[in-house]
């Protein structure tokens, strides 16, 4: 099935030194991009990280220091890749938890302000987990009656998840809608503030702490209580995004005018 699109979509992959957002590195990353009119455009990009892939890591996606040490590093690529998705829909397979937040905290940290709160995000894995919990690799063999061949490639994988929600859309024409501001609702499965879920709306749409001592408590008002928590929380080992959130909330609750706060796809 054709995708209904209004604007662009980004379906993505990222091979990467491990599976820390903090403290891991890109290496790999493929792209389609899908335009209202059908025109696909496809790139795989392999990024030298700085530091060396650790052997587990490359058992899963057999990509070597050698492999990448005259490519270029991900600040020399940041921006034209940022102009890739600038205006787009993005999608991907457990992107949500994981690609979205690693991209995120690759672009600040080259000090790149990709913005992604107009973009919906569309993840696969949780439209199939939805509906037939399964790895890609058997998501791919299900929807597509074809094997994966080449997993744990960010190319491959790819077009691997964009085609397995183009035939998603196919075998359930009654559940899902061929709309990608329905498919990245369907797809939500957290009501996370910022990418790493460390602080999150609560039934009440207030914005609370989703971990350690402060569990379930307001932000404003574990800020107002404990100010040194702030402090703690930018000098710790927090994704930058999370620190980005946490600022735009504490000045929220000293009525500084801030732009206001959503969810990071319910937009």
């Amino acid at each position: 099935m054709k995708l209904n699109l209004k604007k662009p979509i980004v379906f993505f992959d990222l091979e990467t030194t491990g599976v820390s957002v903090s403290h891991d590195k890109i290496i790999m990353i493929g792209y389609i991009k899908v335009y209202p009119n059908g025109n696909e455009e496809s790139k795989t990009i392999y990024v030298n990280p700085g530091r060396h892939i650790p052997e587990e890591s490359t058992a899963i996606h057999h990509i070597t220091d050698e492999d990448v040490k005259d490519c270029p590093q991900f600040k020399e690529i940041a921006t034209d890749l940022a102009k890739v998705f600038e205006g787009c829909d993005i999608a991907g397979f457990n992107s949500n938890h994981f690609d979205v937040p690693m991209l995120v905290e690759e672009m600040l940290n080259a000090g790149v302000d990709f913005d992604i709160t107009k973009s919906r995000l569309v993840d696969v894995q949780n439209i199939y987990h939805k509906l037939e919990p399964r790895t890609l690799s058997a998501a791919y063999k299900y929807y597509c009656h074809k094997d994966l061949e080449g997993a744990h490639s960010a190319g491959d994988d790819t077009m691997a998840t964009y085609e397995v929600m183009k035939a998603q859309l196919d075998m359930y024409p009654e559940v899902l809608k061929n709309d990608v501001e329905f498919l990245s609702e369907f797809s939500r499965m957290n009501n996370n503030i910022d990418l790493a879920g460390r602080v999150v709306y609560n039934d009440k749409h207030v914005p609370v702490f989703n971990f350690g001592k402060y569990k379930g408590k307001p932000v404003a008002d574990v800020l107002a209580k404990d100010p040194g928590y702030y402090g703690w929380m930018m000098q710790g080992d927090f994704p930058q995004n999370t620190k980005q959130v946490l600022t735009k909330l504490r000045l929220q609750a000293n009525g500084i005018k801030v732009q206001t706060l959503q969810l990071i796809w319910d937009l």
